[in-house]
């Protein structure tokens, strides 16, 4: 742990250095306040306001999330558990990711899009990683790609980079990891495993990332990482102290199942309200109560005769 303590006293030096040039600098300011992009985030990062992310797989919860004025939209490759029922991320295809990242771009005109990188589409080789990258900026229109892992993706991250994508970090608990983990475990518990996260955290900074994802580990842990580096820290599961959070939309709505994980807050329920509309539509639909005379289309009686008269008019001529 005391290397640990000078790794992070060596890159807190760093860090006030790089806020001091943000600040300088202004990053962000010139451009249109309500166009979310990565200079945006380092702006909020060195004036220390907390940044909000939050996932959408779909057009119509993509709209209402852009609406609200958060910062960035994940589409995560959650989507494979919370939209497609598959008990973990690992089925997640690239194809996968398309299709909802171009639903998600029709209704985000503000955000910053950020687009997951599903499983085996960086693991292979670099250049395997950069063309999956290009896809999601080309096809998909992604503002910037996500990758779990620290020291490991290095050179991964450096490559996508280098082609002009904005790379996006995710340590602690991976989820594309999560068969190696055993199950979904909290990450960082001791003094190695702290220290093992925090120097994939530097490792990803290092490499170019603009920020990361901080999933599953002690508050106290993600709060020494998020002072320790020099790029904002994204929580979830990681305590108060990180740059900003993110949660699983369905999650925090109320709308997947009933597992619910430590660190989310149900700010609504909406599961149970969709299905109490869908209760009363089917009891409604089976007592003849809907539609009713103001769900239904009339007629002029003038136009009803005449259709009424034109069926004679076939049955005589017939």
């Amino acid at each position: 742990m005391k290397d640990f303590a000078r790794n992070g006293a060596w890159t807190q030096e760093r860090r006030v250095t790089i806020r001091e040039a943000m600040l300088h600098n202004d990053v962000g300011g010139a451009h249109d306040p309500r166009d979310v992009t990565v200079a945006t985030f380092a702006h909020k990062y060195a004036t220390g306001r907390p940044i909000t992310m939050l996932t959408a797989y779909d057009y119509p919860i993509a709209r209402i999330i852009d609406a609200t004025g958060v910062d960035g939209v994940l589409v995560g490759d959650s989507l494979g558990m919370v939209v497609l029922g598959h008990k973990d991320t690992l089925s997640v295809t690239l194809e996968d990711m398309l299709h909802h990242i171009r639903a998600v771009r029709r209704g985000v005109t503000r955000a910053l899009l950020v687009g997951d990188m599903p499983f085996m589409s960086y693991h292979v080789s670099v250049e395997a990683a950069v063309r999956a990258a290009g896809r999601l900026v080309q096809e998909g229109g992604v503002d910037a790609v996500k990758l779990e892992g620290g020291g490991e993706v290095s050179d991964t991250i450096r490559a996508i980079t280098r082609a002009g994508i904005p790379v996006q970090g995710h340590i602690g608990l991976t989820p594309q990891r999560v068969r190696a983990w055993g199950g979904w475990k909290v990450q960082a518990r001791t003094g190695e495993a702290a220290a093992s996260l925090l120097r994939d955290a530097q490792a990803v900074e290092e490499a170019g990332c603009f920020s990361v994802v901080v999933e599953s580990v002690p508050g106290r842990v993600a709060a020494y990482i998020t002072e320790a580096i020099g790029i904002p820290t994204i929580g979830i599961g990681a305590g108060s102290s990180t740059s900003g959070q993110v949660l699983v939309t369905n999650d925090l709505l109320g709308m997947y199942g009933d597992f619910q994980p430590k660190f989310v807050k149900r700010f609504a329920d909406l599961g149970t309200t969709i299905e109490t509309a869908i209760t009363s539509y089917k009891e409604e639909v089976e007592r003849r109560e809907f539609p009713g005379p103001d769900h239904t289309y009339g007629m002029a009686s003038d136009e009803w005769d005449a259709f009424v008269g034109s069926l004679g008019a076939s049955e005589e001529s017939s």
